[in-house]
């Protein structure tokens, strides 16, 4: 069975759903083909089942690319307020948590049923279970799915990265970027746990379950978030945020203690120098049992200034060399992807190929922890649907 239409966009996650979205408005006649059972699978795990939507803060700087500006132009196009202003149309319960970070009050669910609303009142089709076997270009785009057979003039990739392989991510935007000449860079996990090495695990891995609030810096990158010690590594706001910067081998650095003098008080010699008195200090500033780990690995060799103040410099600078990431089945994205050099800034289309579009996860494009990915999602996939 053939069908034709104007577009057809692979994937129905949030970049696939805004652009079909915006293109239905548009009358264009658009279908969405989706490999998995049902769409937006991603959406409805987002943010602990709530979906922290967008960040009102969002801007360019919140991206890490090869081509820093390239998020410019899309961004500017389609706004938080856009989206918040669709959230509203629909009437759904929404708060702000910290950083600007927007949530539904009640589910995720509220926000995939108004995208999916939103496509049903414009006309588009929606195919889920719909795994394409073949996919060529002759004066059209073709792609086959069984005996069904999809046409349209334009085709646009949005089915996201190599992250949470267990909700069927995989690697396809990426081979069919490939199919057609379409530059790739180097992909990685982004905003994943870090792993410690052999030596930290046996110092830290017993204080699984501990968190702080700690500053994390890498690469000319700090980010001030809680961070939380794990059975293997470290996560948390502060770890997932740095961990897109960090490459190995090299190292981060946690600030423990930050805009705080830990050891003021002995270096005043207001109290006696003692290990007592050192740990009371610790205690006040990180929580106790890894205050009291920390004291065990790194107490003063002697009670002078020389050594406290050593001391200070390690908790305000602890060099952590990880031994890897957990890799594409905890990372939360995919950094790297088709190269942005390939696509057009305005439309997302490939400037080799026309009528080709690339959108979401699957670009070099990849936003910091918050809320900043899916306001990608809207605004790549807002651009690609209007140029429809």
């Amino acid at each position: 069975m053939i069908h034709k239409f104007d577009a057809l966009i692979l994937g129905g996650g949030a970049a696939g759903l805004m652009c079909a979205i915006e293109a239905g408005r548009r009358g264009r006649r658009v279908a969405i083909l989706e490999h998995a059972e049902r769409l937006g699978k991603k959406i409805l795990v987002s943010g602990g089942g709530r979906c922290n939507f967008t960040n009102i803060y969002c801007s360019a700087e919140n991206f890490i690319s090869a081509n820093p500006h390239f998020a410019k132009s899309a961004l500017a196009r389609y706004a938080p307020e856009d989206f918040i202003a669709l959230v509203k149309k629909h009437h759904i319960p929404y708060h702000e948590k910290t950083l600007g970070q927007l949530f539904c009050d009640r589910s995720a669910q509220d926000i995939l049923d108004m995208l999916e609303k939103e496509c049903r009142g414009c006309g588009v089709q929606l195919f889920t279970k719909t795994a394409i076997q073949k996919l060529m270009r002759t004066d059209e785009f073709v792609a086959t799915a069984g005996q069904r057979e999809f046409r349209a003039p334009a085709l646009v990739v949005a089915t996201g990265g190599l992250s949470i392989p267990k909700m069927g991510a995989t690697g396809f935007g990426y081979d069919l970027a490939r199919q057609f000449g379409v530059r790739i860079r180097e992909t990685r996990p982004g905003l994943v746990p870090l792993l410690f090495s052999a030596e930290d695990v046996r110092h830290y891995a017993d204080l699984a379950g501990v968190s702080a609030e700690v500053i994390a810096a890498c690469d000319g990158q700090s980010f001030r978030e809680k961070m939380l010690l794990t059975h293997r590594g470290l996560s948390g706001p502060a770890i997932l945020q740095i961990s897109t910067y960090w490459r190995k081998p090299g190292s981060i650095s946690i600030d423990l203690a930050p805009e705080q003098v830990v050891t003021v008080e002995l270096l005043e010699s207001a109290v006696p120098r003692n290990i007592a008195s050192l740990r009371a200090a610790l205690r006040r500033f990180l929580p106790n049992r890894f205050a009291d780990r920390w004291l065990e690995i790194h107490a003063p060799k002697s009670w002078t200034n020389s050594s406290l103040q050593q001391l200070e410099s390690s908790i305000h600078s602890w060099a952590v060399l990880p031994a890897g990431t957990e890799g594409y089945g905890k990372a939360e994205v995919t950094a790297g992807g088709v190269d942005t050099d390939e696509l057009s800034p305005k439309t997302m289309e490939s400037r080799k190929i026309p009528g080709l579009f690339f959108i979401g996860e699957v670009v070099d494009v990849t936003g910091h922890l918050g809320g900043f990915n899916f306001q990608w999602a809207w605004a790549s996939g807002a651009s690609a649907g209007r140029a429809l």
